[in-house]
């Protein structure tokens, strides 16, 4: 070793501090400069001659670091090639040339700039030199040998020995040491004390690459079947390392936990833990794992024990039912009537109730304020336009994209197993190549059934029976009879004139006001008002359209006060047409004087109870009946029958046997454009019949509804309550109703009742009786008396 003492030579160069990277001489690295300070630096080094001085911080983590924080020791580097990002970062490429030592901060704003003072090696003989070297390749070699990865193209490079501190810098490079190791290398004072720590790392990376190496060798020495699975498992340990799958791995240990923790029953847990142990044998990627996985979290998510405890409060559930809803006194006991059994036995079946009857008469409404009575959770699905099948019991698991069908979403989304379960529009059900899904609610909706609910992707039984179900449907009749009798159907009888008066003015009107931003001050609706817009503006057995004709009133007014037209607004029935216009239906009004052949009749509609005319003219002609108004069958044969009964009479009623033979009979409903059916207007024809060939004026104030047998028994119909207060409506005073109905007059409002005066007939001679002005049997009539002129009557379907 020569040992030479030379001549000190300091630059001044920009410095850039960097993270984790210690640049060698002989070395091209990419850097990444992103701070304010080091890119003054790059460009202070670009105007001059593209030389800088790198150094590594001590901590990395701080962001802006002082020259404390900076090595003394760093490498001198030329500038290899700049590439400026539109995010203001700049990547260089630099080549490191020699190291050098901080020997004073000249500098240290805008950028770090220092004097530094180049390392030189002391000059060894070539003996020496060999004698270090060789070592360290032969040891470098033994590393590539046993398995170490170095790119092909540095290969040479580092095997050349021409170079030797080049040779021994690529050997660092290529070592996975730790920064701050590489860094003690690179201050190492002299080749001989560098190459004493290279050689140290060396052995330590032969050892670790020796001991990998015997685990191999030992693996494949054992080729059994044991040492094979162990190798794999061990190799595989590294791969999910590397991959995450370990965290993968304990999703699958949460996931029996909550199996276990889920409350399920026994056989459904089995079920559960035996996919989990299929889900842990598959590979990773295998198509089958997301449907398992997705399967495994339905049952999890079920609510197999959770229930909604609450206090049942008898009381508190009455007034939560009349706050919600006026009237529906039905509905209302049947629902107390459940909760006081409950209460009293602890436990009870859920019933299966059908609230049915037409649009907008709080069907489903209802059904929310008993869920909030009853403290449980609402549920609602709607089963309109459904066709499939596999909407109600699921799909098959192996079907590509299966679910659980909507009545186990819906347990789902409830998250307790005794809900309140809303089946809304049960009557819209379909039909057709995927199935019937009526057919498939039958086990849902049987008490005596559902404690074992089978959905197809469950593939287990889950138990339906603390749940409460509650099914809407407008009418009944396209529901299957085996469906309809697991249900205790509640009729929605429709709303009266002064029902929907108390339900407009304690809940429409509240809620439209609060909608619109109003208060009662600002704009107030008179009961005159109210009265006419449920009268004349609306027809209908709900009160949809009377809240949206309130609806209507609110954006008017609320319209004008935005425009400052208006600071407040009251309405009146006089100034109701300036709202909503003129009026849309006119009720119908009760004969002013009584005439020959006019009865009048009442119907039942889907909106409620209506008076309807009927006219019956007769003709010369052939005997024939004639029909129109766009009547039914049923309606067309119960006027079939009250001719038929009419002419039977004819000697009681002193009329020649042969009266009809020459003379036509014309039967006319009104409303043309409306369709009618039903067997309820019998009596009515039967009355105009008689009245028209006895001339026999009917009284005005009498209305009729009733079914005509050819016998002229009366027999029993329908739709008591909305007919009487069709009648009340009208103006008449004095209904005729068949005996059996006198139980429905029960229905009718105390005041109503007291208004009008009922008769109850068991045949059409009482009927004729109370109806005529006199006594039709007692007359005795002649041909000449009674002539063929063409008379009109006047009647009414139901």
């Amino acid at each position: 070793m020569e040992d030479k003492e030379k001549k000190k030579v300091l630059q001044t160069l920009p410095l850039i501090p960097v993270k984790d990277i210690v640049i060698f001489p002989h070395a091209e690295v990419p850097i990444s400069l992103k701070r304010e300070k080091s890119v003054k630096a790059l460009e202070e080094a670009l105007v001059k001659d593209k030389i800088l001085f790198l150094v590594m911080q001590k901590n990395r983590e701080i962001e802006e670091p002082t020259t404390d924080d900076l090595f003394d020791v760093g490498t001198i580097s030329k500038i290899a090639s700049v590439q400026r990002l539109p995010d203001g970062v700049v990547n260089i490429t630099v080549e490191g040339l020699k190291k050098a030592k901080v020997t004073e901060h000249v500098r240290v704003d805008p950028y770090f700039e220092a004097e530094v003072d180049e390392i030189d090696e002391l000059e060894y003989s070539a003996e020496e030199i060999d004698a270090l070297i060789r070592p360290m390749v032969e040891q470098f070699r033994r590393c590539i040998s046993l398995g170490k990865s170095v790119p092909l193209d540095l290969i040479p490079a580092i095997f050349d020995l021409s170079n030797p501190y080049q040779t021994l810098d690529m050997i660092i490079l290529n070592l996975e040491l730790k920064q701050i190791e590489k860094q003690a290398l690179l201050e190492a004072p002299d080749l001989k004390s560098r190459a004493k720590i290279l050689s140290e790392y060396l052995a330590r990376e032969i050892s670790i690459l020796q001991t990998a190496r015997k685990i191999q060798d030992k693996t494949s020495e054992e080729i059994g079947k044991n040492a094979k699975e162990a190798f794999l498992r061990e190799q595989l340990r590294t791969i999910e390392k590397e991959l995450g799958v370990k965290e993968e791995r304990e999703e699958f240990g949460e996931l029996e936990t909550k199996i276990r923790e889920s409350g399920m029953p026994k056989e459904t847990e089995a079920k559960a833990l035996k996919e989990l142990d299929r889900l842990r044998k598959m590979p990773q990627f295998s198509p089958e794992v997301s449907y398992l996985r997705t399967y495994l979290d339905w049952l999890v998510d079920l609510p197999w024990s959770a229930k909604s405890e609450s206090k049942i409060d008898v009381k508190e559930a009455e007034k939560i039912l009349n706050e919600d809803h006026y009237g529906l006194k039905k509905v209302k006991e049947r629902i107390l009537e459940y909760l006081a059994v409950h209460k009293l036995t602890g436990k009870m079946k859920g019933p299966i109730l059908c609230f049915a009857g037409p649009p907008g008469t709080g069907k489903t409404s209802v059904g929310k304020s008993i869920a909030r009575a009853l403290g449980r959770k609402f549920v609602k699905v709607s089963l309109g336009g459904m066709r499939d099948e596999a909407e109600i019991r699921g799909h098959r698991r192996t079907y590509v994209g299966a679910l659980p069908g909507r009545i186990i979403q819906g347990m789902k989304d409830a998250e307790t197993k005794n809900p309140v379960f809303m089946l809304d529009e049960i009557d819209k059900l379909g039909i057709d190549f995927r199935g019937d899904p009526s057919s498939a609610l039958l086990e849902a909706l049987d008490p005596e059934q559902n404690h074992s609910f089978s959905d197809h992707y469950l593939e287990v039984p889950f138990d339906l029976s603390d749940v409460m179900f509650i099914t809407t449907a407008n009418i009944l009749d396209t529901v299957p009879p085996p469906l309809r009798d697991r249900m205790e159907v509640i009729e929605f009888p429709g709303y009266t004139e002064d029902e929907k008066f108390h339900i407009a003015t304690g809940y429409l009107w509240p809620k439209q006001l609060e909608t619109h931003g109003l208060e009662k001050n600002i704009l107030k609706l008179s009961n005159e008002a109210l009265r006419t817009i449920i009268s004349g503006y609306t027809r209908e057995a709900g009160v949809r359209n009377l809240e949206r004709e309130l609806a209507t009133i609110c954006r008017k007014v609320a319209r004008e006060i935005t425009e400052s037209k208006i600071k407040s607004a009251e309405v009146n029935s006089k100034s109701l047409h300036k709202y909503l216009g003129p009026e849309k239906f006119e009720p119908w009004i009760a004969e002013k004087q009584d005439e020959v052949g006019v009865s009048t009749g009442l119907a039942w509609t889907e909106v409620g109870g209506q008076v309807l005319n009927v006219e019956a003219t007769m003709m010369p002609g052939k005997g024939q009946l004639l029909l129109t108004g766009y009547l039914g069958d049923v309606m067309k044969e119960s006027a079939q029958a009250a001719l038929s009964y009419t002419r039977s009479k004819t000697a009681d009623f002193g009329i020649k046997e042969n009266f009809f033979k020459d003379k036509d009979i014309h039967i006319h409903v009104p409303a043309g454009a409306i369709p009618k059916d039903g067997p309820s207007a019998g009596i009515t024809m039967a009355t105009a019949l008689v009245s028209l060939i006895t001339k026999i004026p009917v009284k005005k104030e009498i209305g009729m509804t009733g079914e005509i047998t050819l016998r002229g028994r009366v027999l029993e119909i329908g739709g008591v309550k909305e007919k009487v207060l069709a009648a009340h409506r009208a103006g008449i005073r004095k209904v005729v109703l068949p005996k059996k109905n006198k139980k429905d007059l029960e229905e009718i409002p105390a005041k109503t009742k007291k208004e009008l005066k009922f008769t109850f007939v068991d045949n059409m001679d009482e009927v004729l009786k109370n109806a005529l002005k006199t006594n039709p049997f007692r007359a005795i009539r002649t041909e000449k008396t009674i002539g063929i002129e063409p008379q009109r009557a006047t009647i009414s379907a139901a």
